[in-house]
């Protein structure tokens, strides 16, 4: 495959997590309109987002396990289909039934795109698998910020919400014409060598710390995904009703925290490779995002919640969870696919239970939803800690 065939289908491989950036906001951003299509208040719109979770978890292991045998290509573009047919469906049901079904095939897109997605860049770029995925996250929370800005135009110019939902239709569509003159490489059954891997004596007695670090990292891929899935699906809702700004502002919190997301992806790929341990910026990350979050919470004032929006966006949605799933790797190294689903495991159990979750909070307070989060943040400091004194690297790599 030349370079510009393989920068072509890389291109066409992110351009899907830009639209899934938008996807995930979506709902959430869209949710008094929604609400009002589908006759229900605000919890239950944050209903119809938890069956993100539910499909997310129906098939992430059937379609990574398919995905060796069938080939890459074949699901990334079940992936588009599926998240068109969300699009689609969304727009156009009525009840929040017919919506809860088109939101568990959103999260069936999600897992068909991961399935494919992840490898597919791995085999592209054998040498910078790291830097090829954490760019993933980086298109997903570009799309996290555009998405409010284009909602919050519509809503200026008293336009049809739809046209939010038929932009990403459109992106798609395209995507999936372009994708399909695209080469993939050849399915690959062995992991690529790093540059340079020193690989130490192997340890003994090990096995109880691994089993506590394999329980405690598993409950942080939870909490991790928990923490800033609860700020991007709330914010928005919290600026306006708890802060008391209009929907424009309210909705700018959304895309000041996607910036900051985007910052941190740039700020954690270069820290852990040149500066720090994953350990301590996985600790780091976790305090930080919890001291922003009580701060958000305790001053309900404008400027607080634009810091504060644009630190949580840094340090709970900048790579943290990517980190939490290296350590767990090198914590298990001959295990490392079954170790990869336990823990996206935990994590989609996150995007199916925290709106539950939340829906039961909002009914009493919105305010509460964040205090609720700032727990959550808690556990995961307290996974941090006891990972940084149990974990003993055993594989370091450098460039």
């Amino acid at each position: 495959m030349t370079q510009i065939e393989r920068t072509r289908t890389t291109i066409c491989l992110y351009l899907n997590y830009l639209v899934h950036g938008m996807a995930i906001v979506i709902l959430a951003q869209n949710m008094t309109v929604l609400g009002q299509q589908w006759h229900v208040d605000d919890a239950g719109v944050s209903l119809v987002i938890s069956s993100l979770g539910i499909g997310r978890l129906l098939v992430l292991y059937i379609a990574g396990t398919f995905s060796d045998r069938i080939g890459r290509k074949f699901f990334v573009q079940i992936g588009i289909l599926t998240y068109t047919l969300f699009f689609i469906g969304i727009i156009l049901s009525k009840t929040i039934i017919v919506a809860y079904g088109f939101g568990i095939l959103a999260g069936m897109a999600n897992s068909f795109l991961d399935s494919g997605t992840y490898p597919a860049l791995m085999e592209l770029y054998p040498k910078r698998q790291a830097t090829a995925n954490i760019m993933i996250k980086a298109f997903a929370s570009i799309g996290e910020l555009l998405l409010p800005i284009i909602v919050a135009g519509l809503d200026h110019l008293t336009l049809w919400y739809g046209w939010s939902f038929l932009l990403c239709i459109g992106l798609l569509v395209i995507n999936f014409m372009l994708l399909r003159a695209r080469q993939f490489p050849k399915l690959s059954t062995v992991p690529a060598k790093p540059a340079v891997t020193k690989v130490a004596p192997k340890p003994t007695g090990l096995k109880p710390r691994q089993l506590v670090l394999g329980i405690v990292l598993t409950i942080f891929g939870y909490v991790s995904m928990a923490t800033f899935y609860l700020v991007s699906q709330w914010l928005t809702k919290y600026g306006s009703e708890v802060v008391k700004l209009n929907l424009v502002h309210a909705r700018m919190l959304v895309s000041i925290y996607s910036i900051g997301s985007i910052l941190g992806v740039v700020v954690t790929a270069i820290l852990v490779e040149r500066v720090i341990k994953a350990v301590w910026l996985m600790l780091i990350n976790t305090l930080i995002s919890l001291l922003a979050l009580i701060v958000l919470t305790l001053v309900p004032v404008m400027s607080v919640a634009l810091v504060c929006s644009f630190v949580i966006g840094c340090s709970a949605a900048g790579g943290v969870m990517q980190l939490g799933l290296t350590i767990m790797s090198d914590v298990f190294p001959r295990a490392k696919g079954r170790i990869t689903g336990i823990y996206y495991t935990a994590s989609g159990l996150a995007s199916f239970t925290i709106p539950v979750f939340t829906a039961w909070i909002s009914r009493v307070s919105i305010r509460n939803i964040m205090w609720f989060d700032v727990g959550i943040a808690m556990v995961g400091v307290a996974c941090s800690l006891i990972v940084l004194s149990l974990y003993r690297p055993k594989i370091v790599v450098t460039k």
